[in-house]
């Protein structure tokens, strides 16, 4: 991981495997044991000296450690790659450099030195650009490593319940989301994605994106569906917040996505202060109103959401499938690193037939069990 401090992806994943789900000793927890634990960096409010005396696993000073605990034969079941937080340079289309691809390169030279892989989970995107993501995945398919990756979003829960009918004859999909460019305009593309895989004839790949922002994205309109956008803006819980007119004061940017089939899809990006949530609508042919659902997350602690995903990751590393195919990750982490050349490049329609990434969906999302009780972000 790149550090572990209170409510860092590491603390809302891995203290799942030490606290149980609830963060507090109280509830179930998965059928896993942390063993060992790599951080890459230690800031003043770091957790894993203190775990490590509290719950008996290793703190090491390299991966390679980590994974073969001393002796000369892998020494684990299943590795975790969470690289998320920190202090990292920015690239110079403005994203963060995570050290996801060294994580992973590292992790795959053990496999080779021991001849022996094990199933691996990345944290969210696989990299901030396309060349460290395809190494990642040509390696893994090279290596036979099962790998999984991506982010709590498609597991949680729906306002409402609802899923993308297999095989429908979806032809178009708006997504809103908030926050961060990156890091959280990926929850949004993949949660456009979970959905959108799920069409008739399954995933083809994308053939080309384009960033706009502000005016020019209502000037754009013409290239998604309003209604499909109307229905996304209507369901979103915290609409009741916002006063007057989207279009007329809101400067959001867009992500624009063409796919192959011709489907379509445009993910808005920042929808104001007090729209902190994850929307997707999509409209079928031959279905007169466009369905929409918010991917609703427990914004407090412990952050339930996350349980979803602790929990496809142990049945991953239990049977050595992985729920979900890597190639979604694969590909939207491929369509945001084009999004960001993109917006380097001013907004340039970008083609992109290295994204001709096909694949079947293999996971179904099922309504979860309600979500435990929340308590404030600086409580433990």
């Amino acid at each position: 991981m790149t550090h572990y401090t209170h409510n860092s992806h590491a603390d809302v994943i891995v203290s799942k495997l030490l606290q149980t789900y609830t963060l507090d000793g109280r509830g179930p927890r998965p059928n896993l044991q942390l063993v060992s634990l790599y951080a890459d960096q230690f800031p003043g409010n770091d957790l894993s000296r203190q775990l490590a005396k509290e719950h008996g696993f290793k703190l090491c000073d390299t991966i390679a450690e980590t994974l073969l605990l001393g002796g000369k034969e892998l020494a684990v079941d299943g590795v975790l790659l969470i690289g998320e937080h920190g202090k990292y340079p920015e690239s110079d289309t403005g994203q963060i450099i995570y050290p996801r691809r060294r994580f992973f390169e590292e992790t795959a030279a053990v496999f080779r030195q021991t001849g022996k892989s094990v199933p691996v989970f990345a944290d969210k995107h696989l990299a901030w650009n396309w060349e460290d993501a395809k190494w990642i995945y040509d390696a893994a398919h090279e290596l036979k490593i099962p790998l999984m990756a991506g982010s709590s979003v498609p597991g949680t829960w729906r306002h409402p319940a609802l899923e993308m009918r297999l095989g429908a004859p979806a032809r178009e999909a708006v997504g809103l989301s908030f926050g961060p460019l990156e890091g959280y305009g990926y929850h949004g593309l993949e949660a456009i994605q979970c959905l959108a895989e799920r069409r008739r004839g399954g995933e083809t790949g994308v053939a080309a994106v384009q960033f706009v922002e502000g005016d020019e994205v209502w000037n754009a309109a013409g290239r998604f569906d309003m209604g499909v956008f109307a229905a996304a803006a209507n369901a979103r819980e915290a609409k009741n917040r916002f006063k007057g007119e989207l279009r007329d004061a809101l400067k959001p940017a867009a992500f624009f996505i063409e796919y192959i089939d011709g489907f379509r899809a445009v993910l808005v990006h920042d929808m104001g202060a007090a729209n902190s949530e994850w929307v997707v609508a999509w409209s079928e042919e031959k279905r007169a109103e466009p369905e929409a659902t918010v991917f609703w997350t427990q914004e407090a602690r412990p952050l339930g959401h996350f349980t979803f995903l602790v929990q496809a990751i142990e049945k991953m590393f239990q049977s050595g499938v992985p729920e979900w195919p890597v190639e979604r990750t694969l590909l939207t982490t491929g369509i945001l690193a084009a999004i960001f050349q993109s917006r380097k490049q001013g907004g340039t329609r970008i083609e992109t037939p290295h994204l001709a990434i096909a694949y079947q969906p293999t996971f179904t999302w099922t309504e979860p069990d309600s979500p435990p009780a929340g308590r404030a972000f600086d409580q433990q």
